[in-house]
C-alpha cells in the first residue's frame, strides 16, 4: 500500500472512529460534571491502572503535577475521585476513582479500552508499539 493510499484510509475511518467514540452516552451520573477530554485521560489511567500519587499520574499524562492536582481538586469536590494519605509516605497522597462512581466510569470507559485491546491484540509488541508512536506523531503533527 502507498504512503497516499493509506492516507487516504485514515482520512475515511478517522472521522468514523471520533464519530463513534463521541456517541459512547455518558453515564446518567457523570452528566452534570461538565467532563473534557482531560479528565477522561486521567479517569482512565485510574480505571486501568488502580491508585497512583499525583506525581505518577502527572508523569503518565504528560503534565505538570499542578495542573493534575487542579484536575484531581476538581473531580473530588464533584464526588468523582477520592484522596488517601500513602500508607508507606504519609505525606503523600493515592488517588483513586470513588466507590460510588466506579461503576459508571467502567461502564463508560470499558468498551473504549475493550476495543483497543482487541484491535491491537492480533498484533506483536513491536507493531502496537508503531501504532501507538504513529497516533503520537500524528498527533504532533496536527498540533503544529
Amino acid at each position: 500500500m502507498s504512503t497516499d493510499a493509506a492516507v487516504r484510509d485514515l482520512l475515511l475511518v478517522m472521522p468514523r472512529l471520533v464519530g463513534r467514540v463521541k456517541k459512547i452516552p455518558v453515564p446518567e451520573q457523570l452528566r452534570g460534571f461538565d467532563l473534557a477530554p482531560r479528565h477522561l485521560s486521567l479517569l482512565s489511567l485510574l480505571l486501568l491502572d488502580g491508585p497512583v500519587t499525583v506525581s505518577e499520574l502527572a508523569g503518565r499524562l504528560g503534565v505538570a503535577p499542578t495542573t493534575v492536582s487542579l484536575l484531581i481538586s476538581d473531580l473530588t469536590r464533584k464526588g468523582v475521585l477520592v484522596r488517601r494519605a500513602d500508607d508507606n509516605d504519609r505525606r503523600r497522597r493515592i488517588v483513586d476513582i470513588s466507590a460510588a462512581s466506579r461503576p459508571a466510569i467502567s461502564q463508560w470507559l470499558s468498551p473504549g479500552a475493550r476495543a483497543w485491546q482487541q484491535a491491537l491484540a492480533p498484533l506483536s509488541a513491536e507493531q502496537q508499539r508503531m501504532v501507538v508512536d504513529t497516533l503520537l506523531r500524528y498527533e504532533q503533527a496536527v498540533a503544529g
